[in-house]
């Protein structure tokens, strides 16, 4: 259990380094390692491009023996994606998952997967079905799901106006951060905590 914690926390330094890969990782809550918190920036030149997509990830026990269970909580319009639940159709988050890969080479797998969907192995038939026999129709059905569910937030306007409500700036922060930028439901938390 220690050396898997151990392998656990190095993977999550990684995923904090500044790269230009467009994913990231982290706890949950500070200090449970065994769920997180995925980001994958859309791939660039696709109908994705522009989204931020949000990935949970749940480490299972005899991780890295196992795969983490990932899937989408943001709503993607993809045939090996649920439109409805997030599930993911993904060989290596299944039988193909080896001790070697990183929950920064799963997400890098995801992101490459929203470039070259399979809709011959689907998660979501529909989707496959619109894919293979109307592409222009699911480029624009999935750009328009990018651009409802999966465009950031404009983050320093919900610090500013959560601020405006007589809260300090970090606290604010913090409270939008963890309810996923819910202007709402972090207000609710901070009038708790007075």
């Amino acid at each position: 259990m220690a050396a898997a914690n151990g392998r656990l926390m190095k993977e999550l330094a990684a995923c904090r380094e500044e790269d230009t890969s467009g994913v990231q990782a982290k706890p949950v809550t500070e200090g449970d390692l065994r769920h997180l918190h995925g980001t994958i920036k859309g791939p660039v030149g696709t109908c994705y491009e522009g989204g931020v997509f949000q990935v949970d990830i749940k480490i299972p026990k005899d991780y890295p023996f196992s795969p983490p269970k990932m899937a989408f909580t943001t709503k993607v319009w993809h045939p090996n994606i649920s439109s409805q639940t997030g599930a993911i159709c993904l060989d290596i988050l299944k039988d193909q998952w080896s001790p070697a890969l990183t929950i920064k080479t799963a997400l890098l797998s995801l992101q490459a997967l929203m470039c070259s969907p399979e809709p011959s192995d689907p998660q979501d038939a529909e989707v496959a079905k619109m894919y293979m026999a109307d592409r222009a129709k699911f480029e624009k059905t999935a750009k328009f799901w990018t651009e409802t569910y999966a465009k950031p937030k404009d983050e320093e306007a919900a610090i500013t106006r959560v601020c405006e409500m007589g809260f300090d700036r970090d606290s604010a922060r913090k409270a939008l951060e963890k309810h996923d930028w819910d202007e709402s439901a972090a207000v609710n938390e901070l009038l708790g905590g007075l």
